[in-house]
């Protein structure tokens, strides 16, 4: 369980686990009640079935309250790509993302990952800062590079998307 140190910090009843099929949907709500990049339910079920030992959600009374969905890519084992991270809008400033992302490296599924990469908008400050911190964390570096740019996605409702990388990582 996480301490309870003042009201800007997770509450003692605040359980990270890996998620099941069955939290797909909690997650999903959570993205539709927020900002984030909206994918289609069956995503977020995938992901917590196919993908669960790469995949973090936080529960408070049962609830989910955030949720962080990632993989290891076929072709660099040594990195898990952090694909979206949500926190319900009631538990953010409480460090819940961070400590998801902790437990997300500290899983048996991540023993080998020296890296953690995540693409990010230019204006998303927020996610910025959180891989910031993480680097600050494992006192490691912290890497940013163009990556998909605006004229890969189709219309002109996306903005580009920022790699960034945090690593390497010594646990």
């Amino acid at each position: 369980m996480i301490s309870n140190e003042n009201k800007n910090t997770p509450s003692d009843d605040v359980v990270f686990s890996q998620p099941t099929k069955h939290d797909g949907a909690a997650m999903w709500e959570l993205v539709t009640n927020s900002t984030l990049d909206t994918n289609s339910p069956y995503k977020y079920i995938l992901m917590s079935d196919y993908f669960s030992d790469t995949c973090v959600v936080a529960k408070q009374n049962n609830q989910v309250v955030g949720f962080i969905t990632a993989f290891i890519p076929p072709k660099k084992q040594d990195a898990v790509f952090v694909w979206q991270v949500g926190v319900d809008a009631s538990q953010r400033g409480k460090g819940i993302a961070s400590k998801m992302l902790h437990y997300l490296l500290e899983s048996d599924a991540c023993k080998n990952i020296q890296f953690v990469e995540a693409t990010i908008t230019p204006d998303n400050k927020a996610s910025q800062s959180l891989f910031q911190k993480l680097a600050r964390d494992f006192n490691t570096e912290f890497t940013s590079s163009e990556f998909f740019t605006k004229d890969v996605f189709p219309g002109d409702e996306h903005e580009e998307e920022l790699k960034f990388i945090v690593g390497p990582i010594k646990k």
